[in-house]
């Protein structure tokens, strides 16, 4: 008596369903690291408005103003608003700056603090 060779219909199934989960987890995964690339991205170009910001007090020589100021920035066609918020400290001569930038859709972004003093 011969038993017949090959896979059995639930046999093939059952592969099908494992082959489908594990491309569903794959895609799943792909999208994942897309999203964590364009997150990446736009922190990046955030942190260079506020670098640029920042630079911007410390080459002006002077001792800012204690309030807040808002900018602008573009940073390879994107568009990108800030804010500084200027405070005081314990120490007079000295000021804590934060620089604040936010999406097109106003979610904060980044957050860059730094401490200056009188020149």
């Amino acid at each position: 008596m011969r038993r017949p060779r090959g896979f059995t219909l639930i046999e093939v199934l059952v592969a099908l369903a494992v082959v489908a989960i594990a491309l569903a987890a794959g895609a799943r995964a792909a999208g994942a690291l897309t999203d964590n690339a364009e997150r990446l991205q736009q922190v990046t170009l955030a942190q260079w408005c506020a670098d640029n910001q920042l630079v911007n007090l410390r080459l002006a020589r002077t001792l800012p103003g204690i309030g807040d100021v808002d900018f602008n920035c573009e940073q390879l066609g994107r568009s990108f608003a800030g804010k500084l918020v200027t405070r005081p400290t314990p120490n007079p001569n000295m000021r804590r700056i934060d620089a604040v930038v936010s999406d097109e859709a106003g979610r904060p972004l980044l957050t860059l603090s730094t401490v200056m003093g009188r020149p």
